[in-house]
């Protein structure tokens, strides 16, 4: 079965950066996009970042756009988010999914998720 585990997670100050990871396995990585949502507490899930099979699309939240990159890498069965200039509005537990397409357009694509890592920045 898929398997999607996520680490890096942490405190920052705001201003800050911090790189999250996660790996997958169970299936060919390389066949299915991936990307990163986010829940804050009180909230709901929110898309933040998905990447293509082969890495040459990716999408962002317009939230994060500018600050954030999500990237891959096949042959280790990795995706990352490359967290910039991080806001208190970026608290949030963060989640590595994968899509169920080798593209991501909806957020019904996304067929599998991790446990999550939190990410707090405090102000």
């Amino acid at each position: 079965q898929v398997q999607l585990v996520e680490s890096g997670g942490g405190l920052v100050q705001a201003g800050g950066s911090l790189r999250l990871s996660c790996a997958a396995s169970g299936r060919t990585f390389s066949n299915y996009a991936m990307g990163w949502v986010r829940q804050a507490p009180g909230k709901e899930r929110e898309f933040v970042a998905a990447i293509s099979w082969s890495g040459s699309t990716t999408s962002y939240a317009d939230s994060v756009k500018g600050r954030f990159t999500i990237s891959r890498d096949n042959a280790k069965n990795t995706v990352d988010l490359q967290m910039n200039s991080a806001k208190p509005e970026d608290t949030a537990v963060y989640y590595c999914a994968q899509s169920r397409r080798s593209h991501w357009s909806r957020w019904s694509d996304f067929e599998y998720w991790g446990q999550g890592t939190q990410v707090t920045v405090s102000s």
